[in-house]
């Protein structure tokens, strides 16, 4: 079921544009915090969705429960980021699916420290999201990191705690690329004011 205030901000997903300055967001994790800064303006629909969720504590108690190394990748276009998730998992779709705001449309790339949308298909993404650790051209459009060429909708960047998405980056992991133990999300908050859009 999606609560009233998931729903509200997931209403700003039909909004062209989201001006105004960035919004900060900080993931504090059992080792440490990551402020974020999410690019409201180039990247909206994916902001507000983001946002939904973590105005609604969802993030809490979730986890960064994946770390993807290059050197180790199986994927001929092998590439470094955790992923991280809420309580209920990757695969979390308390709110609709969002369309896929492309790198060739917003100007973004997935550069050290960008945060960006996990998805399977285009127009797939939820809840999951990733954030790069080493620069990562095979993830923006045009990419060839999965075979469909869309790349990944990056909507944001790590302003400090970049020392801690490296120290998750080099936490144990089994074959599967999943961490032992996973890193736990212990609060997401936002920093100041949701943007006026993001809401109905």
């Amino acid at each position: 079921m999606i609560t009233l205030a998931a729903a509200a901000l997931a209403g700003c997903a039909t909004e062209a544009t989201v001006p105004g300055d960035p919004v900060r967001v900080d993931l504090v994790t059992e080792r440490g915090t990551i402020s974020l800064e999410l690019a409201t303006d180039a990247a909206p629909l994916t902001v507000c969705n983001f946002l939904s969720y973590v105005t609604d504590g969802n993030y809490e108690g979730g986890s960064f429960f994946r770390t993807v190394v290059a050197e180790t990748n199986a994927n001929p276009n092998p590439i470094s980021v955790i992923q991280g998730a809420t309580p209920r998992g990757a695969d979390d779709d308390l709110n609709p699916p969002i369309p896929l705001e492309r790198t060739r449309d917003t100007g973004l790339s997935h550069l050290a420290g960008t945060i960006s949308m996990a998805r399977d298909g285009p127009d797939t993404a939820t809840s999951s999201f990733f954030i790069v650790v080493e620069d990562a051209p095979a993830l923006d459009y045009g990419g060839a990191r999965n075979p469909d060429g869309q790349g990944f909708a990056a909507f944001g960047r790590v302003t400090e705690g970049m020392d801690i998405n490296h120290q998750i980056h080099r936490s144990p992991a089994d074959a599967e690329e999943q961490l032992t133990p996973p890193v736990r999300i212990l609060a997401a908050t936002v920093v100041g004011e949701v943007p006026a859009p993001c809401h109905p």
